[in-house]
């Protein structure tokens, strides 16, 4: 799994276009302080689903702690390369994500899955606002491609 996160001052989103036949309705969405999570979701980290959602979610909650934030938006982004995860595989991890953070006092919003969205990202000016994390499939080496 890839993941380019930023601490969003403000992040809107809206359906543009299709991309997966059997997509459900999309609607537009913003949010303010927010930690804004581009993922791509890999073929091997179906392999080892319980070790990339475990890192995933460890790094978004350490993430919004550094600003105090209480949302998180999670946006399939599959433009971070790799070889892409099938997509029901992809959208039920992100799915199982949204949950566990919900059930921990966050705030999740999930943007259209299956759909291109055009979006407004405006992003606070510190390091910790944009970071890029690559979530090993195996202990010691990154994800084989």
């Amino acid at each position: 799994m890839r993941i380019l996160t930023f601490l969003a001052r403000s992040f809107a989103w809206e359906p543009f276009s299709q991309t997966l036949p059997d997509a459900p309705t999309a609607s537009p969405g913003a949010v303010e302080d927010a930690v804004v999570a581009f993922i791509h979701v890999e073929a091997s980290d179906q392999d080892h689903s319980r070790r990339v959602f475990r890192h995933a979610l460890k790094h978004l909650k350490w993430l919004a702690n550094k600003r105090g934030f209480k949302t998180i938006v999670l946006h399939s982004f599959t433009h971070l390369g790799g070889r892409s995860a099938d997509p029901e595989f992809a959208q039920a991890l992100f799915c199982d994500l949204a949950q566990r953070l919900r059930n921990t006092g966050y705030r999740v919003e999930i943007t259209p899955f299956g759909w291109f969205c055009s979006w407004r990202l405006d992003v606070y000016g510190e390091s910790l606002a944009k970071v890029y994390k690559e979530i090993l499939t195996e202990s010691g080496g990154p994800a084989p491609h």
